[in-house]
């Protein structure tokens, strides 16, 4: 990325924030914006950079926005008004990018429709690269990101800072967009970095926005800490390596360090939410120096702390692993048997039941879970490795 263009994606949450904020028209806002951006990357970098850029694509937009709007209306009245009002002052901080994402992630939405949203409006991802992203059709991202600005229009959601300001709904959004790129569930890529690095990046900005907030914290080193393992999860051929199985010296130090430093920093303070406990599972696992070294004990308890805050079965799921590590496969496999129902189609179970019934010596029950588990997964990469590892335990193959 040159450097003109990460300091227009940088800067274009910002733009289209304090456009949104003192005109409002999100929709037409966000094409104004565009088409300064478009100026900027077109004129920047024969012309250089003008002394302030923010208020410079700020000045552009907001001159393209009244242009929009007076080819779009009619009224004489909306024309005027639109024309005299003065430029917003560029801001020092990220609060408009914040507001932006609150619109976004707004609860009328449907979650599918807040993370084209967030993509579009605050990653600065194109429409095509959102839909490819996803594997869907550009049309059917067009109408979806479309409908997302009809809606925010038609439950006159206003810009501004929501009463109860919970960040519950963005971090959600900002998680699920990091967990789509750090392990994609469809398509030929086992993960997508462009994803995870806007999670980050949006995440950081939230962080730099509200610096106290311990969950905000613990989601940043939570993505920190389980981003620095990227670089070894995946073989030169893009196959998946299990985390016990990773060359651990090719972990990226420096977010291990700043993650462990921002979980750290964040525990001591306010109430311990769900994001700070998965941070401080992950930290465990980054400072083993090897897989043999990781210490279960703390994870178990660390998973018992997060079972109390958030009780689902995935997180059941990931106790049952930490338990079957340190008391054994057995133990373990008590655990996933009240998960057999609520987990039946999802391949995380088959595929946790078939590791633990290879490490209890079953081989032939081990290789049907680990057939079933790719039978249920859309992820190429992650049904290679499946079957790979039932065949690996003799017998005819699925289907033979």
């Amino acid at each position: 990325m040159t450097g003109v263009e990460g300091l227009l994606r940088e800067l274009a949450p910002q733009v289209l924030g304090a456009v949104v904020r003192r005109y409002g028209h999100f929709s037409t806002a966000e094409d104004a914006v565009q088409e300064a951006l478009l100026a900027a990357a077109t004129q920047w970098p024969s012309d250089g950079l003008p002394d302030r850029p923010l208020a410079w694509l700020i000045t552009v937009a907001s001159r393209r926005l009244t242009d929009l709007l007076r080819s779009e209306q009619a009224r004489l009245r909306r024309e005027d008004t639109v024309a005299r009002y003065p430029l917003p002052a560029p801001v020092d901080d990220f609060d408009d990018t914040l507001v932006l994402l609150f619109m976004c992630c707004h609860p009328t939405l449907s979650p599918a429709s807040q993370i084209a949203l967030t993509l579009r409006a605050v990653g600065g991802l194109t429409t095509t690269e959102i839909a490819r992203a996803f594997l869907v059709p550009e049309s059917t991202m067009t109408r979806r990101i479309t409908r997302a600005k009809q809606s925010i229009k038609d439950s006159r959601i206003p810009f501004g800072m929501p009463a109860d300001r919970d960040l519950g709904a963005v971090l959600h959004v900002l998680y699920l967009i990091f967990n789509e790129g750090y392990a994609s569930t469809s398509g030929p890529l086992l993960q997508r970095a462009d994803l995870a690095g806007e999670a980050i990046r949006m995440t950081r900005i939230v962080h730099r926005v509200v610096p106290s907030d311990g969950e905000v914290a613990g989601l940043l080193a939570l993505m920190l800490l389980t981003d620095a393992r990227r670089p070894a999860r995946s073989g030169p051929d893009g196959s998946l390596i299990p985390m016990d199985e990773q060359d651990r010296s090719l972990w990226n130090q420096e977010l291990i360090a700043e993650g462990v430093a921002l979980i750290s920093a964040a525990l001591p303070v306010g109430p311990t939410g769900p994001y700070q406990v998965q941070a401080a599972i992950a930290a465990v696992h980054d400072e083993a120096p090897s897989a043999a070294d990781t210490d279960w004990p703390q994870i178990v308890a660390l998973y018992e702390v997060l079972l109390r805050i958030q009780d689902t079965p995935l997180v059941r799921l990931n106790h049952a692993v930490a338990v079957a590590m340190t008391n054994g496969p057995a133990a373990g496999m008590l655990l996933l048997e009240p998960l057999e129902k609520p987990l039946a189609k999802d391949h995380r179970l088959h595929s946790v039941k078939a590791h633990l019934l290879e490490m209890s010596g079953d081989k032939a029950a081990a290789r049907s879970s680990y057939e079933q588990a790719a039978r249920l997964t859309l992820s190429p990469p992650q049904q290679r490795y499946l079957l790979a590892r039932a065949c690996a335990l003799g017998g005819p193959p699925a289907g033979g």
